[in-house]
């Protein structure tokens, strides 16, 4: 069977660093950080008193509040990022078949923001049930996708994948292998978040997963750096279209990169940490360069996972080691959570969208925060730091890896023709 090839044909991002793409993607050029004191609750009592929340922000203004009431807010994040996405494709959806448009969404947690206050709401009454009608419907994580569906009339494949951290770059692969392999025209797909609430960070803290730097939240986000002490959890959502490359062509879309490859492996190991040895992440990467039939050399830039924490930045990057051998070294490498913060179940889909810009532009966005060298990173290696770098990028790999030992990689190719 011959596959189908796929194309990008449309972008949609909300994160701490700008609520639409262009944003998102300049900020990330000047090296903006999103982490600052939360706003949200009081966080005083807590270890952890910073996120990247999104800023100015309402959702009014892109749902009538009837509806948006309707939705926690990691399903108004998707939907937020989605309209944008597919305004951005150019998709006249009265035009063209709704069977074979679909939606496959990923969120690592879904409505916490609504479990959380259900639950508290009913532990400080007198005991009588008092939930709320929606409570169920808002909570569920694979709402965000049906909500997508049912506001546009999209009736291909609709599902969320549920993969930790790694659910949005799943859900991207599960989108790719529909469309190349017939199933579907196009797909909707990426991932949201919402997860800065109290349980949030209490749960993190808890796991010994966050940072603690509160004295200086702009600067904690600090992957590869000797000094790293956990992640900054983040918030927000990215869209992408996922287009077979013909049906794309024959409306006239503007094409940003073709997808040429998806790969999955498991650690097999622990709860939170990832393998001493790197062997899931080792098999990812190969895997999803055996799926897009290319050499380790042809790639020129690779987003990391680079959640800044003490032991995922060594194991992500002897496994590059590994696998690309000494042209691990030519390579351009940087961990855009340095100013996103982590998404957890939308930060590949982010993470794909720098991907792609970066071939567009043929910039590498950089990694902030980087203050003292770790000698167990391999100073040849090009970490792109403070600054974004010029180069060829013809072929970009992102990374993502989540709690329970899922991996994922994708490989984007600058589009010709």
């Amino acid at each position: 069977m011959e596959l189908k090839r796929v194309v990008v044909t449309g972008l949609g991002a909300l994160t701490a660093i700008g609520n639409d793409v262009p944003t998102y993607w300049n900020s990330l050029l000047a090296g903006v950080s999103g982490a600052a004191p939360i706003t949200r609750f009081n966080a005083e009592k807590f270890k952890t008193r910073f996120a990247c929340e999104l800023k100015n922000f309402n959702i009014e203004d892109f749902i009538e509040k009837k509806e948006a009431r309707k939705m926690d807010p990691f399903t108004q994040y998707a939907v937020v990022s989605a309209d944008q996405a597919i305004k951005d494709s150019g998709m006249d959806l009265e035009k063209i078949d709704l069977d074979r448009i679909g939606v496959i969404w990923g969120s690592g947690i879904g409505g916490l923001k609504t479990f959380h206050e259900e639950v508290v709401g009913f532990a400080n009454g007198d005991g009588t049930p008092r939930y709320n009608p929606f409570f169920i419907p808002k909570m569920i994580a694979d709402i965000s996708a049906g909500h997508i569906s049912m506001r546009h009339g999209l009736r291909g494949p609709n599902f969320v994948t549920v993969s930790a951290c790694a659910s949005s770059t799943n859900a991207i692969i599960d989108a790719f292998n529909f469309i190349r392999l017939g199933k579907a025209d196009a797909i909707v797909t990426g991932g949201s978040e919402a997860a800065v609430v109290e349980s949030g960070i209490g749960g993190f803290n808890a796991c010994k997963a966050l940072s603690e730097r509160n004295d200086d939240p702009s600067t904690a986000s600090r992957p590869f750096d000797k000094d790293r002490d956990g992640f900054v959890l983040g918030e927000g959502a990215g869209a992408l279209i996922l287009e077979e490359y013909e049906h794309a062509i024959a409306r006239g879309a503007k094409i940003y990169a073709e997808m040429i490859g998806g790969g999955l492996s498991a650690d097999a190991y622990h709860l939170t940490a990832p393998r001493p040895d790197g062997l899931g992440v080792k098999n990812v990467m190969k895997n999803v360069l055996s799926d897009a039939q290319i050499s380790p050399d042809k790639i020129d830039y690779i987003n990391v996972h680079g959640t800044s924490t003490p032991l995922g930045d060594v194991a992500e990057l002897n496994a590059i080691i590994n696998i690309f051998g000494d042209h691990a070294f030519n390579l351009n490498i940087s961990s855009t959570k340095s100013m996103t913060g982590h998404l957890l179940g939308a930060a590949g889909a982010i993470e794909a969208i720098a991907s792609i810009l970066a071939i567009v532009n043929q910039i590498v966005p950089p990694t902030i925060n980087h203050f003292t060298d770790d000698e167990e990173i391999d100073n040849r290696l090009k970490l792109t730091f403070h600054k974004p770098e010029k180069r060829v990028i013809n072929y970009a790999l992102s990374n993502t890896f989540g709690f329970g030992g899922h991996n994922c990689s994708i490989i984007f190719k600058k589009f010709e023709g």
